[in-house]
């Protein structure tokens, strides 16, 4: 399975020579080929037609007839991510999960985030501005994919999962908020397929069973799996911005009242053996060694196909309950034959 292109869609605003900007804008759909290195307006289509292209595309061929089934990932970006790490993220993310047999396409969410550390809590703030649109123009797409209004169409089999790296965990998790606010989005009964956050900064304790803040994605969602890794320093860094008193999900893990749907995968033993220079990685490399890493994707692969159940994904050590990610490990020999349907003869 090959992309010829990489979709995305960018909530920057634009200045007058079609490049995006670190500010919020109108939302626009791009279809980037794979020979750019940088995405601007030129890059644009039509709402509709690249809804088509990407539902097409989300069964693993780049066909506008065909797709009608598949799997979409969102991959919504942290703060502190300029147009050429949000490229290189999302066609990283789906360079290997493809290589772990992972047949689907990953959509970038772009939002407006400057280069700097300095402009943090500005960033924090354009999250909150722009997860309406992770609503409207994501998931939105599912909501018409599973319902939709030609009475003479067909609903798309089409999957949605969300991951979300940093401050995109917060996006997300607005997101859902944002959707439980709006009268066609509430009434309907959508669903989300995976959620996953890497470096997640938010507050363990919003991801509790307790949370109001986390409840409309629970209510939405098959599945939250969280990322956490106690050496990731960047997400120290914002804990101290916030004087210490709200420990986040991507450092510590998920709070001890948990929702069922929720399971936390540590990370740490694993990152501790891994050497930067031998890792594909673009930001700080505590933060950011998810994508590119294989043996992490080999776990989100597994995980976004549900085929097998959270406890027993062999990318983890099980101690009772606690799960950790592990090297060295693989598919099952047969899963591919397990689906395999007999008759008696």
């Amino acid at each position: 399975m090959s992309y010829k292109n990489t979709f995305l869609i960018c909530t920057r605003d634009v200045d007058k020579e079609g490049g995006f900007l670190a500010q919020p804008g109108a939302t626009t759909f791009l279809k980037v080929p794979l020979e750019n290195k940088v995405y601007s307006s030129a890059h644009a289509m039509p709402k509709d037609r690249w809804k088509k292209a990407v539902i097409a595309a989300a069964d693993g061929d780049e066909d506008e007839i065909t797709g009608l089934t598949g799997n979409i990932l969102f991959f919504v970006h942290g703060y502190n991510n300029d147009i050429e790490s949000v490229l290189w993220r999302t066609r990283t993310l789906q360079a290997s999960l493809a290589a772990q047999r992972w047949k689907g396409l990953v959509v970038g969410f772009d939002w407006p985030s400057d280069n700097t550390t300095l402009n943090y809590l500005e960033d924090r703030y354009d999250a909150s501005q722009v997860a309406q649109r992770l609503v409207e123009d994501a998931l939105q797409i599912v909501v018409d994919a599973q319902f939709p209004t030609d009475p003479q169409a067909h609903p798309c089999t089409i999957n949605v999962h969300l991951l979300g790296h940093s401050t995109g965990a917060y996006v997300i998790m607005d997101a859902f908020a944002n959707a439980a606010k709006s009268g066609k989005l509430f009434k309907k009964p959508w669903r989300i397929g995976q959620v996953a956050f890497i470096g997640g900064d938010v507050s363990s304790a919003s991801l509790s069973s307790t949370s109001d803040w986390a409840a409309p994605m629970y209510e939405r969602i098959f599945r939250l799996t969280n990322y956490s890794n106690r050496f990731d320093k960047v997400l120290g860094i914002s804990n101290m911005k916030r004087l210490g008193i709200a420990p986040r999900a991507g450092r510590v893990g998920l709070p001890i009242e948990v929702f069922s749907k929720a399971v936390n995968v540590d990370c740490s033993a694993y990152f501790r053996t891994k050497d930067p220079k031998k890792s594909t990685f673009t930001g700080t490399f505590n933060h950011s060694w998810h994508i590119g890493d294989p043996e992490f994707a080999l776990d989100l692969a597994l995980t976004l196909e549900g085929e097998i159940d959270r406890q027993e994904i062999p990318t983890r050590h099980n101690d009772q309950g606690r799960l950790t990610l592990i090297s060295g490990q693989s598919r099952p020999a047969y899963q591919e034959g397990w689906d395999e349907d007999r008759r008696p003869v």
